[in-house]
């Protein structure tokens, strides 16, 4: 029988610990594990479990990508959070905290080195802003609009919050590194909805609740830069609900509060129509969302209350770790 080496020209190459980005095909021995590994192209995207929060929340803050999150602040049993946390694709570490106690505020950032936090609720809605650095908050100018349960994407210089409960549902500002400008609402006013974008150009709006008497959402709405527009709806009326992705034409929705109860249901956005994919393992909402359409990441949130639980997803064609056995 041909060895590897034959076949391939090259022998196996022994590892301690698996590659943090294998391409698919990639074949290596794992020598803490004693197995011979190798990453294969999935045929359809799937949820893994990934590292747990040191504390477990609920309504907390999310930026970054799966391997490079930062979270903030949160809701638990005994207090409103000023706890961070960073995950570095297996682990998360505790890191400096908020200088203002808070939940349900929304975050913008590309890693876990650079982002924003603002708006929240700690006894009232905030207007607060705060900047981290990777190592420190820091407080900045304040939104013109008090709130909490927006929606907040894009990068820590650039950064765009939309709706949210607070006088105006539907209020969108535009953040440029130095202070906040308002711009055009949404079509659908409405708080607690997922999103998705690293550009505060091209942003992907989707699910929420309206303002009292409340009734769960599935209207998804497309931002150019100046304005929104009305595109196809979820399939899945939801609120509380994450969201990850790169810009307005791919991204991923997944969890939330519907009806009769909390889901695990988990969408795909191509630029045209949402596709249901594989559900998370845990029915959750409110949890912290970041990551792309192909590698999105879901922590803490509230399954029941206040869970720790991080999942992550991997998108279909996606590198996926896989285990040889001589069985």
């Amino acid at each position: 029988m041909a060895t590897y080496k034959e076949i391939f020209g090259t022998n196996i190459e022994v590892l301690a610990s698996d590659p943090a980005n294998p391409v698919t095909g990639q074949v290596w021995y794992n020598s803490t594990d004693n197995v011979v590994k190798g990453a294969a192209a999935t045929t359809a995207g799937a949820w893994a479990t990934g590292g747990s929060l040191n504390t477990a929340r609920q309504y907390l803050s999310g930026a970054g990508t799966q391997t490079s999150t930062i979270v903030a602040g949160g809701e638990n049993a005994t207090a409103y959070n000023v706890i961070a946390e960073s995950y570095n694709g297996t682990s998360w570490t505790e890191v400096g905290d908020l200088n203002t106690s808070t939940y349900s505020s929304a975050a913008a950032g590309a890693d876990n080195t650079s982002a924003l936090q603002f708006a929240g609720y700690n006894g009232s809605n905030l207007a607060k802003n705060e900047s981290w650095n990777g190592t420190s908050w820091t407080e900045l100018a304040d939104l013109n609009l008090a709130r909490r349960f927006p929606g907040g994407n894009g990068i820590a210089t650039a950064a765009l919050a939309f709706g949210g409960f607070s006088p105006n549902y539907a209020q969108t500002e535009s953040w440029n590194g130095t202070s906040w400008a308002e711009v055009n609402d949404l079509n659908t006013a409405r708080y607690g909805l997922g999103s998705a974008g690293f550009t505060n150009t091209s942003i992907l709006a989707f699910g929420g609740y309206t303002a009292p008497p409340t009734t769960r959402k599935s209207e998804t709405e497309s931002w150019n830069g100046t304005s929104w527009t009305e595109v196809n709806d979820l399939n899945t009326n939801r609120g509380f609900v994450g969201g990850a992705g790169t810009d307005n034409t791919s991204a991923l929705a997944f969890g939330g509060g519907a009806d009769p109860g909390t889901v695990g249901n988990t969408e795909e956005w191509n630029g045209t129509s949402w596709t249901e994919v594989n559900d998370l393992a845990t029915a959750v909402n409110g949890q912290a969302a970041s990551g792309t359409q192909t590698a999105a990441l879901s922590a803490g949130g509230e399954g029941p209350p206040y869970l720790a639980a991080t999942e992550e997803w991997t998108g279909a064609g996606s590198p996926l770790t896989v285990t040889f056995t001589d069985s």
